[in-house]
């Protein structure tokens, strides 16, 4: 079986609109490790986008699968529900930052997590509006591209948005936008466009996933949730890609002293199978009655036992501390090569949410060409990666957290490599 054959089947019986970064077909992975059809491996750098953080095939995950499975597959928990689902909800509501009681959905998707979230904020508060910020991403439901801050590929074409969804800029530095100017913008948005009094809540993602890896300094944050509590809004933290000690905590929001009223949750959460969860305030989780939230796959059980693997092996074998050590290790090797390769203008990560951004020296603008020519020349040597940000001029580094050392080494050589060959020509 070749690739270029399944390719040629997949245009004529899939809808172009899944885009896919690369043509190779899987046949079976494991950890770190992808092998194609055609029997060649490959260095997976993208963990599903950032969903195996634990690994593909933890053996642990695929032993509480198979014990699940012996048991029962679906009983839908609004029907008749399992403890396992309860057993869960305990665990994310023990976990999450903030010092107050707090109560937990199960749903599938990160999109309908953030949907799901934005519906209780609404019920809660008793108003409409939502702000969110230029860059985020929050899926592709029809609220989930309202409140993303990026137009293509996302919303193009597609019509209409929902109403009362408000963006302002996202502060990054890098491109000329400071905190300062951020909230001043904030401030703009309720003197021209809305009343902070009709304003449900304000999301963000503690740092941007698709948008480019860029952190929201702490000092935003804490104006943010400053502002939250000033209006009477609340404040949700998108942990979609952050969560599950990507970023060398358990969440991201655990760099910072401030406390989330709703959090999302998802990809990595059950190790490589459907679930996602939101997580808030009691009060808050409570104000939809019986019947306002759920799904008929939501908290699936085999995504449930799944999850309860995952968060076992993060606490066993101290994945938050591996994180940090892997993310130091690859920083350090981009670094050593900076001067060598003036189109790198920055390095920057929490933990393992890595990522390096690239610049044309000669025209000083953002350069996708760069970046992608990159992801080519990796792809080509055996290393998948993945580009991202407003520019496409960003690799981002979602390896799984539990990459063997010996992988991990051979995955930055040719990542320099790449680096070199390209930015040489």
């Amino acid at each position: 079986m070749k690739n270029s054959a399944i390719s040629e089947r997949k245009n004529q019986s899939i809808s172009r609109g899944v885009g896919m970064t690369t043509q190779i077909y899987a046949d079976r992975a494991e950890n770190s490790e992808i092998w194609d059809v055609e029997g060649r491996r490959y260095i997976d750098f993208s963990s599903g986008i950032a969903v195996v953080n634990t690994g593909h095939r933890h053996p642990r995950v695929i032993e509480a699968v198979k014990a699940q499975l012996d048991r029962f597959t679906h009983t839908c928990h609004q029907v008749v529900p399992y403890e396992s689902y309860v057993r869960l909800a305990e665990r994310l509501n023990a976990m999450l930052p903030g010092k107050f009681e707090k109560k937990t959905i199960f749903v599938t998707t990160g999109a309908e997590a953030v949907e799901n979230a934005i519906k209780i904020a609404r019920n809660a508060t008793g108003r409409q509006a939502v702000i969110a910020f230029a860059g985020g991403f929050h899926g592709r439901t029809f609220m989930g591209m309202a409140l993303t801050g990026k137009v293509v590929p996302y919303k193009v074409g597609f019509g209409a948005m929902p109403g009362d969804v408000y963006h302002a800029p996202f502060p990054v530095p890098l491109h000329g936008v400071s905190v300062a100017d951020s909230l001043a913008a904030l401030d703009r948005l309720f003197k021209a466009d809305v009343d902070p009094a009709r304003v449900a809540a304000i999301i963000v993602e503690p740092v941007q996933g698709e948008g480019g890896f860029y952190e929201a300094p702490r000092e935003f944050l804490t104006a943010l949730r400053k502002l939250c509590d000033q209006h009477g809004m609340l404040l949700i933290a998108d942990e979609v890609q952050t969560g599950f000690a990507r970023t060398g905590k358990m969440f991201a929001m655990d760099h910072h002293e401030v406390a989330a009223d709703i959090t999302t949750m998802a990809k990595s959460l059950a190790g490589g199978f459907p679930l996602s969860a939101v997580t808030g305030r009691a009060e808050i989780m409570d104000a939809p009655g019986p019947g306002g939230l759920g799904g008929t796959y939501g908290g699936s059980p085999i995504g449930v036992a799944a999850a309860h693997a995952v968060l076992d092996v993060i606490e066993d074998e101290k994945l938050c501390d591996r994180a940090n050590t892997l993310g130091a290790r690859l920083k350090q090797r981009l670094q050593s090569i900076r001067d060598d390769v003036p189109e790198i203008v920055d390095i920057r990560g929490l933990g393992f949410m890595n990522a390096v951004e690239f610049n044309d020296v000669k025209k000083g603008l953002p350069s996708a060409e760069i970046a992608n020519a990159i992801r080519l020349k990796a792809l080509d040597k055996g290393l998948i990666l993945l580009t991202c940000g407003v520019y496409g001029n960003v690799i981002r580094f979602l390896a799984p957290i539990t990459i063997q050392d010996e992988v991990m080494n051979e995955a930055l050589d040719i990542l320099e490599s790449s680096i070199r060959e390209v930015c040489a020509a």
